[in-house]
């Protein structure tokens, strides 16, 4: 089987050479990567040219991208990947021999943040442990899903926000998911520039509100309001 990596990117000029050059060894066995700009206004789509299958653009919010990457992928497993993300080594045989083992529809990585800060790895720990029980993942992990389970549960839901909680929720309705335990490596730029614990605080309020039905659209616009 192919693996389609789509990773939905805006203004990610600083960073998106690297993940992509990182993702080379992928391409080299046959697995395909599509970058979806949601229009940046640096050079993210013009850096990622050269070191990915197809660079196209969608409307910006990661959802919109997500979708727009796998209408046109070719994989039979899709990997859903943040543009400030490194896979860990391997990655490709990871992900096709452990759904292949289990018979399970979708999985992710355990993550690692990178910064900084000694909190980090403490959060880091956390959030692979509450997946592990809840069997929700985030998109820092790196979440794959075999294309038929994709499209059996209609795909990321067309959130402001949330949108990588609410796909888990789909498609934990078809398999729990493959946590392995190799650690895709994430930017911990989001918690660091905000302020660890603030952070942490606000993301915490915000997945709390969304299980309790606030409206995605109302906590983007706070989301967004906290990081200006």
């Amino acid at each position: 089987m192919k693996i389609s990596i789509i990773v939905p990117a805006l203004n990610e000029a600083d960073g998106v050479a690297t993940v992509l050059a990182g993702l080379a060894p992928l391409r080299n066995r046959g697995h395909e990567v599509i970058v979806v700009d949601g229009g940046s206004s640096d050079k993210t789509a013009a850096l990622s040219r050269s070191a990915a299958d197809r660079v196209i653009s969608a409307p910006r919010g990661r959802a919109s991208q997500m979708n727009a990457g796998a209408a046109l992928a070719r994989g039979e497993v899709l990997l859903f990947l943040h543009a400030d993300t490194r896979l860990p080594e391997n990655a490709d045989a990871r992900i096709l021999g452990g759904l292949a083992a289990s018979g399970k529809a979708w999985g992710r990585f355990d993550v690692r943040i990178e910064g900084e800060s000694r909190l980090l790895p403490v959060i880091a720990f956390f959030m692979n442990l509450r997946s592990r029980a809840t069997g929700i993942a985030t998109g820092d992990q790196a979440i794959f899903v075999r294309r038929e389970a994709f499209d059996r549960v209609g795909r990321v839901p067309p959130l402001e926000l949330m949108e990588d909680i609410a796909l888990s929720r789909s498609l934990k309705r078809v398999s729990r998911p493959l946590c392995l335990a190799d650690e895709a490596v994430t930017s911990g730029r989001r918690w660091e520039r905000r302020g660890v614990l603030r952070t942490v605080l606000l993301m915490g309020w915000l997945r709390l509100a969304f299980f309790l039905g606030a409206a995605p659209a109302n906590l983007a616009r706070l989301y967004d309001g906290e990081r200006s």
